[in-house]
């Protein structure tokens, strides 16, 4: 019923992937988590977000980040903008959740990787700071780190990142209700829980 194609390197999607989980559970719900590489859907169907970051509007920047703030507060989050590195090369780290999917582990891994980086400004791109947010998620980082580079893992996040563009999303969080009900962001987690029961009838 509730699928999301997510990836690590954006703040809103922490926020959305921390949210998501109690409605689901309210819900009684399971949450399809579908890695993608938003750098890719940017490349390819959103280049304005590239545009917006070399030439940012400053009132609507400054705006952005109290937002952020407010959000993160009202989920009892620390969210830290990164001030050294954004945005962050996450694809290991989205193909390290395809891989730990398989072992019931992607979501312990996604909230590590999500804590590292926006919460202790850890650059999730380094092999080190990856063998801690395993070590954080209980499971063997030599075993990560080497799976991450099977070609069937690569090619699973492209074909993920392929499908959400092909289904109409152009970001991360990209989420959609029972099969084809998509909507963006976290703050429309209201309108998804809408959107679920809706689907139920």
């Amino acid at each position: 019923m509730i699928e999301v194609f997510f990836d690590c390197s954006s703040p809103w999607t922490y926020l959305a992937f921390h949210n998501l989980q109690p409605l689901a559970g309210e819900l009684g719900e399971r949450i399809h988590w579908r890695p993608i590489l938003v750098g890719g859907i940017f490349n390819t169907v959103n280049p304005s977000v590239y545009a917006g970051r070399e030439r940012p509007v400053p009132v609507k920047a400054a705006y952005m980040r109290k937002d952020l703030q407010d959000w993160a507060r009202q989920a009892d989050l620390t969210i830290i903008f990164p001030p050294t590195v954004f945005p962050v090369n996450s694809v290991k780290a989205m193909r390290a959740c395809l891989l730990l999917e398989r072992q019931g582990k992607l979501v312990d891994f996604a909230r590590a990787a999500f804590e590292a980086y926006f919460g202790r400004n850890e650059d999730i791109s380094r092999d080190e700071v990856l063998e801690g947010v395993c070590r954080a998620a209980g499971v063997e980082p030599a075993r990560v780190l080497a799976g991450i580079a099977d070609p069937a893992v690569k090619a699973a996040l492209k074909a993920n990142t392929d499908e959400v563009m092909a289904r109409g999303g152009f970001g991360s969080p990209t989420i959609f209700v029972n099969g084809s009900d998509m909507y963006f962001g976290n703050d429309r987690l209201p309108l998804v829980r809408a959107a679920v029961l809706r689907a139920r009838g």
